[in-house]
């Protein structure tokens, strides 16, 4: 059995609280993502968010985060991008389209999948694309609370260490787990994968790392019943800390044109359930602690050299 996570204690929680983290991912990707995140920045629900650097909307979402750097719901970290996942919309690395990096396809864009990228990627252009992302993004003027992984492309044991090693750089919590989540063994994290990570645990939390015990995602591939979808997930959480990921997005011609027919519906059913101020009511009357990664950050060992 897996001993508390040292994280609550030092959130000032309880072994036995869950603590939740609302996370939108994808944010920059469409024109509509950022409505979408602007909107949702309002209700109170959402509690964190993650940019796409190479993607072409990226610079409004800097001037999204500028212009609402005030806002005490902004949270928004890095979505180290190093996968293009659609066939009709692609995009590619911010450093070099050289085809020795293995960054990329015979198009000169990113991978399509995860595991091309843990198979083909040279570690050293690895490292100096997601140091150029993160580096775009502090330039930018972002306030970066975290850094996490597009598609889970990090979460192998060739690629690990390098998310490892550059959010202690930075002093930026990274998205991990410290606990077997089967149900992202559909989204591009292999069983044989996970185990080779998941012995890395203690190795992390000595190095101060603030880890996740559980985590879930709203569904790409089912829109129905979105809300009592929600709070089932939620019913279900376990104490800890847990992260639960969306794709808010609004309808648009141009997510629809773009997106497959199973995914698009998903990412506007997340903004309509997520905008919903009767669902926000409901989440906040289930005694869960909801939580940003702006406190994960407050954490992270040698965090004041990066203040």
């Amino acid at each position: 059995m897996t001993p508390p996570n040292p994280i609550l204690k030092k959130l000032g929680l309880a072994d036995s609280d869950r603590a939740v983290i609302f996370h939108a991912d994808d944010v920059a990707n469409f024109q509509s993502s950022l409505d979408a995140y602007r909107e949702l920045l309002d209700v109170g629900l959402l509690s964190s968010a993650s940019i796409m650097v190479p993607c072409s909307w990226f610079p409004a979402a800097a001037e999204l985060c500028r212009t609402n750097a005030g806002h005490p719901n902004l949270d928004i970290g890095i979505h180290l991008t190093l996968t293009s996942e659609w066939g009709g919309y692609r995009w590619g690395p911010v450093t070099s389209r050289e085809t020795g990096s293995g960054l990329i396809d015979s198009d000169g864009c990113f991978h399509s999948s995860s595991a091309a990228v843990q198979q083909f990627a040279d570690l050293t252009a690895v490292q100096s694309e997601l140091r150029a992302q993160i580096e775009r993004a502090l330039a930018a003027g972002i306030d970066a609370t975290h850094i996490d992984s597009h598609m889970f492309a990090l979460f192998h044991p060739r690629l690990v260490d390098v998310y490892i090693d550059l959010a202690l750089e930075y002093g930026l919590p990274p998205f991990l787990l410290r606990r077997s989540v089967p149900e992202f063994h559909k989204y591009s994290v292999s069983p044989e994968a996970e185990a080779a990570l998941l012995q890395r645990v203690p190795q992390w939390e000595e190095r101060g790392l603030p880890l996740f015990d559980d985590a879930t995602m709203m569904p790409l591939d089912n829109a129905r019943d979105r809300t009592a979808l929600l709070m089932d997930k939620l019913h279900e959480l376990k104490p800890g800390l847990s992260c639960l990921i969306l794709h808010p997005t609004k309808d648009t011609p141009e997510l629809r044109e773009a997106v497959p027919e199973h995914d698009w519906p998903c990412r506007v059913a997340d903004y309509q359930t997520f905008k919903d101020t009767a669902v926000r009511d409901a989440v906040q009357k289930l005694g869960i602690h909801i939580i940003g990664y702006r406190w994960l950050r407050d954490l992270m060992p040698g965090r004041g050299d990066h203040k």
